[in-house]
């Protein structure tokens, strides 16, 4: 039980290092003009379809090392439900306390920072994101099953 526990943790720790890693490192080669779309701080459709890859293939190495650790069990299935979960709060939480968008004008180059906290994302995306983290945990934690 307590490696189970372990596992989840250390799985959902590990996805969230994975995906700060990615996306800093994707946005700082690709840069503002490719994340955005051109003049605001709206993400570009590019972004957006690389934002999902991002999730999935870290959801499903999370899933994976789950798995690993656990041994045995149902752990992944619960790191897919904790995924969830929070990944639900979060976007109900972001979604309510964003404030109006004022649509500012992106001008230049934009420090990696302030990307991210001027960053807009339709409500869907948002609220896709677990549900594509999910399923990878999901497929991470069935790969260990057949090795």
């Amino acid at each position: 039980m307590l490696r189970s526990v372990l596992a989840v943790i250390v799985g959902y720790i590990l996805m969230f290092i994975l995906q700060v890693i990615a996306f800093m490192t994707i946005y700082t080669s690709v840069g503002a003009d490719w994340s955005f779309k051109p003049g605001s701080y709206q993400a570009s459709t590019r972004w957006t379809v690389m934002q999902f890859a991002v999730i999935l293939v870290t959801g499903i190495i999370g899933g994976l090392i789950c798995a690993v650790i656990a041994r045995r069990g149902k752990a992944p299935l619960a790191l897919a439900v904790v995924v969830l979960v929070l990944g639900f709060g979060l976007a109900v939480l972001g979604t309510a306390l964003r404030p109006a968008d004022t649509h500012e004008v992106r001008t230049g180059s934009v420090p990696n920072m302030e990307a991210m906290s001027k960053a807009r994302h339709p409500t869907w995306v948002v609220f896709l994101g677990p549900v594509v983290a999910a399923a990878g945990v999901v497929i991470g934690g069935k790969l260990k099953r057949r090795s």
